[in-house]
């Protein structure tokens, strides 16, 4: 069984002699942002912390999805953040995509390889420090929580590989979830999950939900039914869809075809 990857930008800037057309397209149901668009000149820098650069990929809009931010962040040696959630109210989920990153929960230190995952809750004491050699990488999701009475989410860090996947129903393994939360706890109002299709496998209808998705791609390539478009993706794209966005997906190959799914669920829907 081959190792797992996850794809991380690095940045740069494209040659002059390079084609503007790209795959990047932004639509009333959904926003396409490939990988070829995440360059140097398009980052941000994050008040509190240091030695750090962010793409932001995903943020509330009206009229569009409201419910979550995206980042992908990428920490230089000795950087990090004591204080990195500025909102009390927010949770935050970090999935290390490459690199050795500590992140320290409620005192407790949580050292993350490739394929780290931590659910941080909202008003928890957490910070992120890379005290190693090389730049460290990471998905940064970002909700604000809904309180339920009665229940109360903990952290916790993880390694993907620690967390076995499970298969959908009738596809014989073509394609699975790694789900790091149990989905009946209604603590969690969000699930990052991690979806993987082996070649050839399909979501073999067209999805249509209320739930909101941020989808990073960590590995392979696929075409993706958005809305009324085919749209060929590969690691390192993001797909950002709004609720009720149409979707099915058909993962030709070679390789596996992985990604990280963001998606708002277990709470009743407010009116007032």
């Amino acid at each position: 069984m081959s190792e797992p990857t996850y794809y991380a930008p690095q940045g740069g800037l494209p040659s002059q002699t390079t084609l503007l057309t790209d795959r990047a397209v932004v639509k009333e149901a959904y926003t396409v942002i490939p990988r070829g668009v995440l360059r140097d000149i398009v980052t941000s820098n994050l008040p509190g912390w240091n030695n750090t650069r962010a793409w932001i990929l995903a943020k509330p809009i009206a009229g569009f999805a409201t419910t979550f931010a995206q980042y992908i962040v990428e920490v230089s040696p000795g950087g990090g953040s004591t204080e990195p959630e500025p909102e009390r109210g927010v949770e935050s989920v970090v999935f290390l995509l490459t690199g050795n990153l500590n992140v320290i929960i409620e005192g407790e230190k949580h050292a993350l390889t490739a394929g780290g995952y931590a659910y941080l809750p909202a008003g928890a004491s957490w910070s992120v420090a890379n005290e190693s050699a090389e730049a460290a990488t990471f998905q940064w999701v970002r909700k604000a929580y809904e309180p339920l009475e009665g229940y109360t989410p903990k952290a916790f860090a993880v390694q993907e590989q620690d967390v076995a996947p499970t298969p959908m129903p009738d596809t014989d393994g073509a394609w699975a979830t790694t789900r790091f939360v149990d989905p009946n706890d209604l603590a969690h109002d969000m699930h990052v999950n991690i979806v993987t299709f082996e070649p050839g496998a399909v979501i073999p209808f067209a999805e249509t939900h209320v739930m909101e998705h941020g989808i990073y791609v960590l590995e392979g390539k696929a075409v993706y039914r958005l809305n009324d478009d085919w749209v060929e993706v590969e690691a390192g794209d993001f797909m950002w869809l709004r609720a009720f966005c149409p979707q099915a997906c058909y993962a030709g190959g070679p390789g596996k075809f992985r990604y990280l799914l963001y998606k708002d669920v277990n709470r009743q829907i407010k009116l007032t």
